[in-house]
């Protein structure tokens, strides 16, 4: 009687310490939308300031962009173009869901309409919605982990990401890789309504920029249109710089010099 109350005591122990192993592995396996708040938060951070180039690839063609792009959280972002001189002065901002262009040459505000959130910024592969991030990988998507697979020697969660149907977004899908040790977002995949490829993203050049590593170049492949390339590089990047709110206003943009 006492060997068999003894055997079932071990059962029971190594089953409740199974079942809280297993309970622990998944308390610590962060869900889809943990991850890609976190791959952001690295890449957003508080606020922040960058110097940036962009050149623009074509068959027959490229030309350079040169640029200085101010950031606070979700909801402000301020972009300055500096090169070239045909086009330097022109400004973007982004306030939450609104955009304005102003164009120094005419001293003309244009506020850029949702209609016209998907159309080219610049003559670049990326558009007006990507340069502003005016939709939010976070709060806009449902997201949910495909798999995890290798890429680049980096063990990356896989990750789908579709839109909230009231969401003022462009996608109708994409998909993402975030590295599972640091949450490096490596690689996304931009799809229309019909979710067929649009874009492909590269994202390389991993390095120490202050208080975080991330990647500085971003590389956007159209996904039917050959030899068409947008490489974009951080050649510097301030994270933590202090910033008001006003700095983000439609007086201050057409002040800048």
């Amino acid at each position: 009687m006492n060997t068999q109350k003894k055997t079932r005591q071990k059962i029971l122990l190594l089953f409740t310490i199974g079942f809280l192993s297993v309970f622990s592995i998944h308390a610590q396996q962060p869900t889809a939308k943990e991850i890609v708040e976190k791959a952001d938060n690295l890449l957003r951070g508080e606020s922040s300031y960058a110097e940036m180039e962009m050149q623009i690839i074509r068959p027959s063609w490229s030309r350079t962009l040169r640029f200085n792009a101010w950031a606070k959280g979700d909801n402000y972002s301020l972009i300055y173009i500096t090169f070239p001189q045909r086009e330097k002065g022109q400004r973007f901002l982004k306030r939450s869901r609104e955009m304005w262009n102003y164009v120094p040459a005419i001293d003309r505000m244009i506020k850029i309409p949702p209609s016209m959130m998907m159309q080219s910024w610049m003559g670049s592969d990326l558009t007006n919605d990507d340069l502003v991030n005016a939709a939010s990988i976070v709060k806009d998507y449902d997201h949910k982990i495909l798999r995890t697979e290798t890429l680049r020697d980096r063990e990356c969660y896989v990750i789908e990401m579709i839109p909230h149907e009231e969401a003022p977004v462009v996608w109708g899908k994409v998909i993402t890789w975030i590295s599972t040790k640091d949450y490096l977002n490596l690689r996304n995949e931009y799809y229309d309504e019909a979710h067929e490829l649009v874009n492909e993203e590269i994202l390389d050049e991993i390095e120490d920029v202050g208080d975080r590593t991330i990647p500085t170049r971003y590389t956007v492949i159209p996904a039917n249109e050959e030899g068409h390339k947008t490489i974009m590089k951080f050649e510097k990047i301030n994270f933590g710089a202090n910033m008001e709110e006003s700095f983000f206003s439609i007086q201050n943009m057409k002040q800048m010099r």
